[in-house]
């Protein structure tokens, strides 16, 4: 039974950072994607950032790139994004999410589209202001 727990929201001010972290349990092998999304209220959730645990690949929306990091502490299976640079527009809900990447063409790939998740954490709420 896979479960992701997230921490570390908060609020701050516009050119702060925070570091959210994402501990996983349930998971047995490193054949994973693990995701951050955000929601804004009345809004849907959009993709953030991804990694794929067996080799390392990561991906970053363009609203992020530059800004945030996502890494992961295999001895702790925690996923952590590091925020920097933070702006009011990236106040929202931030979720972590896993599921198996998909194979296409060139290798293994993370998904990008929510529905495409299966496990997800509760949330936990950024504010920039």
């Amino acid at each position: 039974h896979v479960q992701l727990v997230e921490s570390g929201g908060g609020s701050v001010q516009p050119g702060g950072s925070l570091r959210l972290s994402c501990t996983a349990s349930g998971l047995t092998s490193s054949h994973y994607c693990m995701a951050w999304f955000r929601q804004l209220p009345g809004k849907e959730r959009e993709g953030v950032a991804t990694i794929y645990i067996g080799g390392g690949a990561t991906y970053y929306a363009d609203s992020v790139k530059g800004r945030f990091t996502i890494s992961k502490d295999d001895a702790k299976d925690v996923l952590y994004p590091q925020m920097n640079d933070l702006k009011p527009e990236d106040t929202a809900m931030y979720y972590c999410a896993a599921d198996t990447p998909d194979l296409g063409p060139q290798g293994w790939a993370c998904p990008q589209g929510e529905d495409e998740y299966e496990y997800w954490g509760q949330g936990t709420q950024v504010t920039v202001s």
